[in-house]
């Protein structure tokens, strides 16, 4: 939500009506149908002209147009922040999947919630599908000097990289596949953005919430790690410092916070999201 920085974004969602699951689902856009599927193929889209992961825009999953005009901000992102869905560990892993899934994170977002476009940049499918989320998020990446304003994490939304993981991670850990994609996403940004992987965070290292689930925040370490490796570099990676835009609401203790507080969405609420 882009245009009203007071508004909180919950992990609640991402889909919690029937809504979520049909309308961006099952039908279409004019942009899908006039353009085809737009996986970017690896190549050397980095600025230093190292590999990088594909990623589909939003023509290629068949987004809506936003409501409003998206604000692009003419600086880089400060840091990563890194999110769970908060729905089904489905086991389907395929490419229709992970455009649905898409269609009804941005049909949730700007139906329900009121927003004027996904709130997140990007999201990873658990078939490690890499998706454009806001529009003008991918442009923003290529380019390497400017950020897509977001609506992922109170008091950041002007200053990080919000990705978004298919799944729910308190007692499970992602599939390799996926988390190897968010690694490989990671790095990206911050090679195009000179962002240090020790500035890669969790969601509840800013807001009080679960997000991205206990297993998954544990391996942040291991993903500023495998970071720094696909960046070339052989040395630790220091932990996180206390960020210096933190919101009013981020804790002292935030991991300990988090870890008491229950997940949002009811099993199986999201699954499953039928495919066009």
């Amino acid at each position: 939500m882009t245009s009203d920085p007071s508004a909180r974004l919950s992990r609640r969602g991402v889909f919690s009506a029937a809504l979520a699951l049909g309308s961006a689902v099952l039908l279409p856009s004019a942009a899908a149908t006039a353009r085809a599927a737009g996986n970017r193929a690896p190549g050397t889209g980095g600025r230093d002209g190292a590999t990088t992961p594909p990623i589909t825009d939003c023509g290629g999953w068949g987004a809506r147009e936003a409501s409003e005009e998206v604000v692009v901000l003419d600086t880089r992102p400060e840091r990563i922040i890194v999110h769970h869905t908060a729905s089904a560990n489905v086991t389907d892993y395929s490419r229709e999947r992970a455009h649905a899934l898409a269609r009804a994170i941005q049909t949730y977002h700007m139906d329900v919630q009121g927003w004027i476009d996904t709130g997140q940049h990007f999201t990873v499918s658990r078939g490690a599908f890499v998706l454009e989320g806001r529009h003008h998020s991918l442009a923003a990446l290529d380019a390497g000097d400017r950020l897509v304003r977001g609506a992922h994490c109170v008091g950041q939304n002007s200053v990080a990289i919000g990705i978004e993981n298919e799944g729910t991670y308190t007692t499970a850990e992602p599939p390799a596949a996926q988390f190897s994609a968010l690694a490989d996403l990671c790095a990206r940004v911050c090679r195009q953005y000179d962002v240090s992987p020790s500035e890669i965070y969790g969601h509840r290292d800013f807001n009080s919430t679960a997000c991205p689930g206990d297993r998954l925040y544990a391996m942040l370490p291991q993903l500023r790690q495998d970071v720094a490796r696909r960046l070339g570099g052989t040395e630790a990676v220091p932990l996180p410092r206390r960020p210096v835009h933190a919101s009013a609401d981020w804790s002292a203790d935030p991991a300990a916070l988090a870890g008491s507080l229950a997940e949002y969405l009811p099993p199986g609420l999201l699954d499953p999201v039928r495919t066009r």
